[in-house]
């Protein structure tokens, strides 16, 4: 094989495993041939059921307020808190046995419940032991957001708080910097924490069909992992302009150990 041949040849090889397709960096894409028809969700999120070390808010109304008083949290640990670190003093954290110790009630298993079976169970015990019917008493119960942790190929990874009742995993990703150009979009690794246990579950979200995975929408305490591409690992440039770099320089030292061998 002669020396010109070779040399194309490299290049080739080296080209072929050195840039990143598009097909791998564009999310939700869909078939060519059903690019002009209007895609269906089709799945909805089952309703979130409360597990330990969940952090719940939780409020109390009637039209005398100072009626209700003590079965709010007082929130004096500390007056100053605000945001995050407010929930944290005033919010009701599951414990190992699924129970939050509220004021007056006492000890309130939630494991298993959401939050709107909650809010019916303590609407249910304050009617029936506390007040009448014409104390117009409302509950309030919410998840103190959803928390999740993102790592790996990813803008800003680490741990983060949304104040919303429910968050895709788009919508997570892009709070979070976006992934990197390196960055496996066909595999994203999410790991859950079920009553039993935690699961590991993969998503591709290059297809479209990633939208009515049982996986697009976060729940709370999700482990997000964005694993690297195999381009990471060569170092060979990630971009037309990278590969065309490197593959100019080791053309450029395959040449000049060449040329110094054939003086020898």
């Amino acid at each position: 094989m002669n020396k010109p041949l070779l040399f194309f040849s490299l290049f080739v090889l080296l080209s072929c495993f050195s840039c990143i397709p598009t097909k791998r960096l564009a999310y939700l894409q869909q078939d060519s041939k059903d690019s002009e028809t209007d895609f269906t969700i089709t799945k909805k999120p089952d309703p979130y059921r409360i597990q330990v070390n969940d952090l719940l808010s939780i409020r109390i109304k009637s039209l005398d307020q100072s009626e209700v008083g003590m079965f709010n949290p007082i929130g004096d640990e500390n007056p100053n808190a605000t945001g995050e670190e407010r929930l944290y003093y005033d919010g009701f954290l599951v414990d190992a046995h699924g129970n939050i110790r509220m004021p007056t009630l006492g000890e309130v298993n939630v494991l298993g419940f959401t939050v709107d079976e909650i809010r019916e169970k303590l609407e249910k015990e304050l009617l029936e032991n506390y007040f009448k019917e014409e104390a117009n008493i409302f509950v309030t119960v919410k998840i103190a957001g959803i928390r999740y942790t993102i790592n790996g190929e990813i803008g800003s990874p680490g741990s983060k708080i949304i104040y919303r009742d429910e968050l895709t995993l788009m919508e997570a990703i892009a709070n979070s910097g976006d992934i990197t150009l390196t960055g496996d979009r066909r595999d994203v690794v999410i790991v859950r924490q079920y009553p039993y246990g935690q699961r590991v579950h993969h998503i591709d979200l290059t297809t479209i069909e990633a939208v009515n995975s049982p996986y697009y929408y976060v729940k709370p305490n999700d482990l997000i992992l964005i694993n690297p591409l195999p381009q990471k690992s060569f170092g060979s440039g990630t971009t037309a302009i990278q590969s065309i770099t490197t593959i100019a320089s080791i053309l450029s030292l395959l040449t000049t150990t060449i040329l110094l061998f054939n003086r020898l």
